[in-house]
């Protein structure tokens, strides 16, 4: 019976820590990605034109829209992934922005959130998961 548990929390654990390690590696693939825009993207500057308004549970938040032109000349417009209360930019501000001239969707603001969050945040539910889950299988071990 006491085998049979023990094995039950051995499992438990290291599914836990397979999660954590899955996540880890979700966190570690939108770095690379992050890093090979910042390598081979194109820098330029955007243009806050407007806000997308949402509701959140605080009220209304803010998503800044942007317009830039391309290498092309060619007018591109796109919503920021992040959405504040009060609005992280004035319309009418300048951003520092990279793209991907290959896929048009591929546009990140160049800061830590805009560039990271991705990173950050997969890191940060994959850490708790790789904590337990280790902790408990190398305590096992010794």
């Amino acid at each position: 019976m006491a085998k049979s548990k023990s094995t039950m929390w051995i499992v438990f654990y290291s599914f836990l820590f397979i999660i954590g390690g899955g996540l880890t590696y979700a966190a570690f693939s939108e770095f690379q990605k992050t890093k090979n825009l910042l390598q081979s993207g194109v820098k330029t500057t955007a243009t806050v034109i407007q806000y997308s308004i949402s509701q959140g549970k605080n009220g209304s938040m803010y998503k800044p829209v942007f317009e830039f032109k391309d290498r092309s000349l060619q007018t591109i417009t796109f919503e920021s992934g992040i959405a504040s209360k009060p609005p992280a930019y004035e319309i009418g501000e300048k951003v520092a922005i990279i793209y991907n001239p290959r896929k048009r969707d591929s546009v990140k603001t160049i800061s830590f959130w805009g560039l990271y969050r991705g990173s950050v945040i997969l890191f940060m539910i994959a850490a708790p998961f790789l904590i337990i889950g280790g902790s408990y299988l190398l305590y096992q071990l010794y």
